[in-house]
């Protein structure tokens, strides 16, 4: 290291001791209550009362569904855009919201199915999931959010029908399209009842470090899953990095009684929170 001529070396010392060291920014989430989460479970259920008890695909439920997401992205001013596709005759619609701003050769997307199985109402399976991102995306609004990196969601038909409408947009992707996506981040029921640990995806080293981190920074369990089960997989097997997490099945999965009731309110806030977090540093990588 050089010194300025005139200074004695011992002054320049001095001086740099006293220059603050370069840290990178720390990254900040919000943090939301049940009550910023719970009312949108509790709208997805009036929606499958009124539609013959379900949401699934090509039903009234599901149309129910989507309107009520997107009224609430469109009012938080989000970029909302309707995919189309077919299956078993019927139009199917995924539901696509971004957020203005962020490099958008570096897409941060993250995702959760909205449709029921015919059997029931689907609200952990997966209304919950559905509620979990809808809140992220409400709070990345409410914060006026700046991302480094572009931020999409998508609210996902069909998947009940196997990963139909996330696989039907995948495919839609150009080349170029698919490789300016980062990483696709899903959750699939996000508040199973029960003392359990939560099934985190192993694929994209920074997400799974972010949710795990998270997650253990509570004294909460996490176990390691693969590709497999959702949504996620039409990503992966595109060659997309994927993440997001699970909290599990359970007695009332694909049943009528996957109520309201059937979710545990302070299991999906706090997955709520994970997802906010882990979205919030994904997006700040540069």
């Amino acid at each position: 290291m050089s010194v300025c001529a005139g200074v004695p070396a011992s002054a320049a010392e001095t001086r740099a001791d006293l220059i603050p060291p370069v840290t990178a920014p720390v990254v900040t989430a919000p943090v939301v209550t049940a009550d910023q989460v719970m009312p949108h479970l509790t709208a997805l259920q009036r929606i499958a009362d009124r539609a013959g008890g379900n949401r699934a695909h090509g039903t009234r439920g599901y149309r129910d569904s989507v309107a009520y997401v997107k009224a609430a992205l469109d009012k938080a001013g989000f970029r909302t855009a309707l995919h189309r596709f077919t299956h078993d005759g019927t139009t199917g619609y995924n539901l696509i919201a971004d957020w203005p701003g962020g490099d958008p050769g570096h897409i941060v997307f993250a995702g959760a199915h909205l449709d029921s199985e015919e059997t029931g109402p689907g609200i952990n399976d997966n209304g919950s999931g559905s509620a979990a991102l809808l809140a992220t995306a409400l709070q990345v609004s409410k914060s006026g959010l700046k991302p480094n990196r572009h931020l999409r969601f998508a609210w996902w038909g069909a998947e009940e029908a196997g990963m139909v409408g996330s696989s039907a947009y995948v495919r839609d992707l150009s080349a170029t399209e698919r490789d300016r996506i980062n990483v696709y981040l899903n959750v699939d029921m996000a508040g199973t009842k029960g003392n359990r640990p939560w099934l985190v995806v192993d694929d994209d080293p920074a997400a799974a470090e972010a949710f795990r981190t998270w997650f253990a920074a509570r004294n909460l369990s996490t176990v390691g899953i693969g590709i497999g089960g959702s949504d996620h997989v039409s990503f992966g097997d595109a060659g997309i990095p994927v993440g997001g997490f699970a909290t599990g099945i359970d007695d009332c999965t694909h049943q009528t009684c996957d109520r309201l009731e059937n979710v545990d309110p302070v299991t999906e806030t706090t997955s709520t929170n994970a997802f906010i977090s882990t979205v919030w540093q994904l997006v700040a990588r540069r």
